[in-house]
């Protein structure tokens, strides 16, 4: 816990949330007050919305896991991803997001994405051909998503079906990308009808998607074709294990939607800001390289691996610190909670800035400095629990998570194995909140083979 958890009683006031209002339309990462970097709680009036900033572990779990009841979404998610997730997991509430839950869970099992590695990994070898032929600096945000697009591409639809895979991830790169005004008119609660840049490309890519994955889910099903062990089967044979409801081809197709957009681009933006990292940390990028080099023997990565590389997953986790593709948690209260002794009504906006937690002065030592040390297991057992929440944390945590690590280290196995990566700007990249962690000019690196153990 952060001492003396009480709040900043300063008084809210408008030019405050006009600066506010200013920098989120910026880049909401700015917008961040310098007193949620050292203090626990903070809050102040934005256009009519009492807002609180919560950085305080123990306020963290009171929020998004003792008192969830008291909170929902909003309109956080829905606003600027509910034309394309119609009702998922993601955007769901209430009794309705509960019983996906429990129908899904069980794909989504540590146990149970064992299955989809050998598809991890021959999109990885992918990648590193194109990587290791790159005649110039390759954009490795670009080559990311492309690769983790490959994997949901597979693992969702074994290569089956008539939709284009090509046109479809190009839809998701243009609604994700045209989301961003949404995503600031919900943080700031302006309402529905003012006009938004992108709103209509958004909405076309939307529709597009979700009517070559509504086919595909048709398809399937008038087929009886269930046995292929891909998430379209897995989710036609899904079912609430309390009440035995399966879903309809309309919400399978919500949850389709929902991985292909929410499950490639975090993953590939936290191996991205890796690679960064790396090429600027030698000394680390050496490290994992003879972590790989002594479990693999020196031959090709393979799912036995993959466990085994507990530096390369500690790299990862660090790095997910430092820039946290979901770097932003928004709730709305739903009935009065109290925090740090001052009691917030119903309606109020429970912002947890992800970023500005995992770089809290009274929780990380030089929380700036890029060090994959932190995460040891004596390190991690340390650190209050809820001090790291790149996969958010509650109900609400992220079903994916088990499979986004095992993606991740698959990948960054595979890469490492045989190349380093090199800066060739001297600064990296300013982080964008735009939905998800973004960075704000293609990360450029160079990329040359390293010597083989």
């Amino acid at each position: 816990m952060i001492p003396d958890a009480v709040a900043n009683t300063s008084p809210p006031y408008l030019g405050r949330g006009l600066k506010l209002v200013h920098k989120t339309l910026r880049n909401p990462i700015e917008a961040i007050p310098a007193e949620a970097y050292v203090e626990p709680l903070s809050y102040w009036r934005v256009l009519q919305h009492e807002v609180a900033l919560v950085t305080d572990p123990d306020l963290i779990r009171q929020v998004l896991v003792s008192d969830a009841q008291a909170t929902d979404k909003g309109e956080s998610v829905r606003r600027p991803l509910g034309a394309a997730l119609g009702d998922g997991l993601l955007t769901a509430e209430g009794a309705d997001w509960r019983w996906q839950r429990r129908a899904i869970a069980p794909i989504f099992r540590a146990a149970g994405v064992d299955r989809f590695v050998p598809a991890m990994l021959a999109a990885a070898e992918r990648a590193h051909g194109r990587l290791a032929a790159a005649a110039g600096p390759a954009d490795v945000n670009h080559e990311m998503m492309r690769t983790t697009f490959d994997i949901i591409a597979e693992t969702m639809l074994s290569g089956r079906g008539s939709i284009d895979i090509d046109r479809a991830g190009a839809s998701v790169t243009a609604y994700l990308h045209q989301t961003h005004w949404a995503n600031l008119s919900s943080l700031l609660g302006l309402p529905d009808w003012v006009p938004l840049p992108g709103r209509r490309r958004a909405l076309d890519a939307a529709r597009y998607l979700r009517s070559e994955i509504e086919g595909l889910v048709a398809a399937r099903r008038a087929a009886g074709d269930a046995g292929g062990g891909d998430l379209v089967d897995l989710l036609l044979a899904a079912e609430d294990p309390t009440t035995g409801q399966r879903m309809t081809d309309i919400q399978i197709t919500d949850n389709l939607t929902t991985f292909m957009t929410a499950g490639h681009e975090t993953t590939a933006l936290a191996l991205a800001w890796t690679l960064d990292l790396l090429a600027r940390h030698p000394e680390i990028g050496r490290r994992a390289r003879d972590e790989i080099a002594t479990v693999t023997e020196g031959h090709a990565v393979t799912p036995d691996h993959l466990p085994r590389l507990a530096y390369v997953r500690q790299v990862l986790e660090e790095a997910m610190r430092l820039y946290p593709p979901a770097a932003m948690i928004v709730r709305r209260l739903v009935e009065p909670m109290t925090l740090g002794g001052r009691t917030f009504a119903s309606g109020t906006r429970i912002l947890i800035p992800v970023f500005a937690v995992h770089r809290h002065a009274a929780l990380w030592e030089a929380p700036h400095v890029f060090d994959p040390d932190r995460f040891s297991p004596e390190a991690a057992a340390a650190r209050p629990r809820y001090a790291y929440l790149p996969f958010g944390a509650g109900p609400r945590v992220c079903i994916g998570s088990s499979f986004a690590m095992l993606e991740a280290v698959a990948i960054l196995a595979v890469l490492l194995r045989d190349l380093r990566f090199v800066s060739v700007e001297a600064a990296p990249p300013e982080p964008r909140l735009e939905i998800t962690l973004r960075p704000s000019r293609p990360l450029l690196l160079r990329v040359e083979r390293s010597r083989l153990h």
